[in-house]
Formats: structure tokens, sequence, C-alpha cells
């Protein structure tokens, strides 16, 4: 099996920052990308930013120039760094990933936990 630990959200003021990281454990044969979503209550869960494993980013319109995702391949950690939060970036901040178990010819979706993030105005 694949886990993923969420750490890092927690409650701040508008126009603060927070960094997020997610560290992928298990059997792990190889990773492909690796993203962050995000649920506000009521609300569909949406796209955040996603990283290929070339390095190459994608990011949702709302967080573009706020928002950058990276991460460790060595470690098999995705983070993403928010700067300037809005009080609409309140949500539930779920890491995802496409990887492959070990033994395994076809990857598989995994998903985190979750982790709060709260922006008050």
């Amino acid at each position: 099996q694949v886990q993923l630990v969420e750490s890092g959200g927690g409650l701040v003021q508008a126009g603060g920052s927070l960094r997020l990281s997610c560290a992928a454990s298990g059997s792990i044969f190889s990773i492909n990308a690796m993203g962050w979503y995000r649920q506000a209550p009521g609300k569909q869960r949406e796209l955040v930013a996603v990283i290929t494993n070339s390095g190459i980013r994608n990011y949702a319109d709302s967080v573009k120039g706020r928002f950058t995702i990276s991460r460790d391949n060595a470690k098999n950690t995705v983070y993403l760094q928010m700067n300037s939060l809005k009080p609409e970036d309140t949500a539930v901040y779920y890491c995802n990933t496409k990887a492959t178990k070990s033994g395994s010819y076809y990857p598989g979706v995994y998903w985190g936990q979750g982790t709060q993030v709260t922006v008050s105005s």
C-alpha cells in the first residue's frame, strides 16, 4: 500500500503564509505526479496545484502567483508554499499522488487524510 501523510495546516490571518508537506511511504516502485486538492464546506473538491516527476507545474487560476508547489523526489515528498492567503482559501487540503506499488504493473491514485487550513479575515 501507499500512504500519504500531510502536515502544516493551521489557522492564519489573511495575508499570511503556510507551508504544507506531504510524504509518501510504503511499497513504492515509482511516483508520477503529486499534487494538492482542496475542499471547502459545501463545495466540490478542486485541484490546487500539481507537479509531475519531471518538474512541470500546473496551478488553479485562483492561486497562481500566490502558491508554489515543489517536490523532493529523493524523499517522495511534495510541498505547497501558500503566500498572501485569503479567507476563500479556507478548506481541507488533500495530498494526491499517482504511484505504482512494488510488484504492480499499473499505477494507482492515492489520497492523504487531509489537513485543515483556515484563513481569518
